[in-house]
C-alpha cells in the first residue's frame, strides 16, 4: 500500500495552467517528478467557479499528451473557470492537481494584427486586420477580437538606415487603412503593428515586419 501511495504522489501532475491567445484556450501541465511518470495517462475535468460538479473533458480522458484544448468549454468569456488533472499509471491514480482560477475575458492574450503594406513613391499605405477569436458568427465567419474589447491599432515605422530597433509610433487608433506620407525615396522602411487595449493596459506582441523600398 505504501508503494502505491508513493506512486500516487510521484505521478501527480505539476503546474496545471491555462494558456489563452485570442480566446483559444488550452490547459497545460507537467508530469510528476518520478521518472516513470512520463508514461502516465491523464484525465481532465473543468467547471465554472461556484458550480459543485466537475465535468469530464471527454477528448482529454486517458490521454498521454500534456495539453488539453478547452476553447469550447470556456466560451462564456466573462465566467471564471477551474480545471484539474489527475494521472494514472499501472492502475494507480494520483490525486487531482488544480489550476488557478481563469477568466477568459481578463486573462486571454491578444495577438498582433495582420499587416499588409502597399507603397507608392513617397508614401506607404498600411492595411490592418485585427486578430480573430475562435467563435463564429451565425454566417460562419470568425468574430474579430475588436468585438470583445475596445482595441486600438498601434503602427510603428522602422527606418532601416537608422537602427533596426528604433521603432517610431506613427499611428494609434481604430482605422484599418492608414497612409504614411512624406517618406524618402530609395530608403527601405519596415512596418510593425500591435494591438493595444487601453482599459486593461495590455499590448499584444508585435506583428511580423513588413518591409518595402520606396
Amino acid at each position: 500500500v505504501l508503494e502505491n501511495h508513493d506512486l500516487q504522489d510521484s505521478i501527480k501532475p505539476q503546474k496545471v495552467e491555462f494558456h489563452s491567445l485570442n480566446f483559444n484556450t488550452t490547459l497545460h501541465w507537467q508530469p510528476g517528478w518520478a521518472r516513470e511518470a512520463r508514461d502516465a495517462l491523464y484525465f481532465v475535468q473543468y467547471k465554472v467557479y461556484g458550480q459543485s460538479t466537475w465535468q469530464n473533458k471527454d477528448e482529454c480522458w486517458g490521454i498521454s499528451s500534456r495539453v488539453c484544448d478547452l476553447t469550447h468549454e470556456t466560451s462564456d468569456i466573462q465566467e471564471p473557470y477551474y480545471s484539474r488533472v489527475r494521472a494514472a499509471l499501472a492502475g494507480v491514480y494520483s490525486s487531482w492537481s488544480l489550476s488557478c482560477r481563469f477568466t477568459p475575458w481578463r486573462e486571454t492574450m491578444i495577438g498582433p494584427p495582420m499587416v499588409t503594406v502597399v507603397h507608392s513613391n513617397k508614401s506607404i499605405t498600411v492595411k490592418l486586420q485585427a486578430p480573430r477569436s475562435p467563435y463564429r458568427r451565425k454566417r460562419g465567419s470568425k468574430i474579430p477580437m475588436t468585438n470583445y474589447y475596445d482595441l486600438l491599432f498601434q503602427v510603428f515605422i522602422i527606418n532601416n538606415l537608422l537602427d533596426e530597433q528604433h521603432r517610431v509610433l506613427v499611428y494609434e487608433g481604430k482605422e484599418k487603412v492608414i497612409k504614411i506620407q512624406d517618406l524618402r525615396p530609395g530608403i527601405s522602411y519596415c512596418i510593425v503593428a500591435k494591438m493595444y487595449m487601453p482599459m486593461l493596459d495590455h499590448s499584444s506582441a508585435y506583428s511580423s515586419r513588413q518591409c518595402t523600398m520606396l
